[in-house]
């Protein structure tokens, strides 16, 4: 019994390692230069790209969180590592855009198999320890190593670019994954209770699905995390049109992205400290979509660089963070045979809204950067207000 509680307990930390490892996307902080210089394609066929990933996520969502569910959470995320290694080697063979959506659906793929899976994986190793009441505080940290990876990362994918080339900023990608399907194979599964007896595949997607549907404080939960994530995230996208626009020299993308996901850490690290300053749970949810709503807003009004690179900042520092809090109270709702099947459900119409958003945003972005910010914030203040998060629905 100490033995496996041992090895339970290393699952956290190599949760977080699996976590850095899956997210040395060099490629990220030179991201637009690698498309449209040695990819040779337009704004328009990477936004076309974007669309076709996050559609793809859409569609394989919820049935890869089954197969999570039915033959565990460890097989999903050695599979999630696989499906990387597949995409950044096939990303990189040619500068072709057939080539490039097959490497999108195998990125989709694998993160498709680790959305939810990777939360259900650690709540249920805690759950066994009896540790649930760390949750908040360990779910941070999970959400937070990717974002630790990303900065490393993207200051990194500059050096690679100028010294290897952009076509290595993906390729060397796969070194990475390499490490987290490693770690991956060495993770404990943690026991799931079944009611009954385990179902079968489809037995255990339905039961997912209809658990979501009949429940409607995860519903209520679910509209706040998707529509605030879901628009705070184009900060991510429009931020590189307004620094081209303001003259900002190319070698700062990189830090600019850098500092986003930093901001992201430091908030995911002290959700605690930040509820007890907003004086309460559901205060600090209104907070942390004021901000980035009026965030946006700002944006439009200065083109004052030091000011600009603030607001990217703290738009992504809390209205992209914010997602894992809500994550961390939705598993508060489920039981753990259904766990990565409804948050896989969750992830998945947040992908859907994406895909749905990405055509609208990147048709304003042509007509007007300043009224794109304008119409993204005001879209977070209203989504704000709709909100129907009550503080009894923020457990601990």
């Amino acid at each position: 019994m100490i033995i496996q509680d041992m090895s339970l307990k290393s699952n956290i930390w190599k949760m977080y390692a699996f976590n850095f490892f899956r997210h040395q996307f060099f490629v990220g902080g030179v991201i637009i230069p690698f498309f449209l210089d040695w990819g040779g394609i337009t704004f328009t066929q990477v936004m076309l790209l974007q669309s076709f990933y996050v559609l793809s996520v859409f569609l394989l969502e919820v049935p890869t969180g089954a197969v999570a569910d039915r033959f565990g959470r460890k097989t999903s995320l050695t599979l999630s590592a696989v499906a990387g290694i597949m995409a950044a080697i096939i990303y990189s063979i040619q500068p072709a855009y057939w080539v490039f959506f097959i490497g999108e659906f195998f990125w989709a793929l694998g993160f498709s198999l680790v959305s939810g899976a990777d939360q259900a994986f650690v709540y249920d190793t805690l759950k066994q320890l009896k540790r649930e009441k760390d949750s908040k505080r360990i779910f941070g940290r999970l959400g937070s190593f990717p974002l630790i990876g990303l900065v490393f990362a993207t200051s990194m994918g500059g050096i690679i670019a100028a010294t290897l080339g952009l076509r290595y900023t993906m390729l060397l990608v796969a070194i990475p994954l390499v490490v987290s399907f490693i770690i991956s194979i060495t993770l404990e599964e943690p026991k799931v209770r079944h009611k009954n007896k385990p179902y079968g595949y489809f037995r255990t997607l339905t039961n997912g699905i209809h658990y979501f549907r009949k429940h409607t404080i995860l519903k209520i939960l679910a509209f706040d995390a998707i529509s605030i994530w879901a628009l705070s995230f184009f900060v991510f996208w429009t931020a590189q049109p307004l620094m081209m626009i303001l003259a900002v020299p190319i070698i700062y993308f990189g830090f600019v992205n850098s500092a986003m996901a930093g901001m992201e850490v430091l908030a995911m690290n002290n959700f605690a400290r930040l509820e007890r300053w907003s004086g309460s749970k559901r205060n600090f949810m209104a907070y942390s979509a004021i901000i980035p709503g009026l965030g946006f807003i700002t944006l439009s009004m200065t083109d004052y660089v030091p000011a600009v690179m603030i607001l990217f900042i703290l738009i992504a520092g809390f209205g992209m963070s914010r997602q894992v809090l809500i994550s961390n109270y939705m598993n508060k709702h489920i039981p753990s045979h259904n766990r990565a099947t409804v948050m896989s459900t969750v992830s998945m119409l947040t992908k859907l809204t994406s895909a749905i958003l990405y055509p609208i945003v990147g048709l304003l972005v042509e007509y007007s950067l300043n009224w794109t910010f304008i119409l993204l914030g005001s879209a977070i203040l209203i989504a704000s207000v709709f909100s129907r998060v009550k503080e009894e629905h923020l457990i601990d």
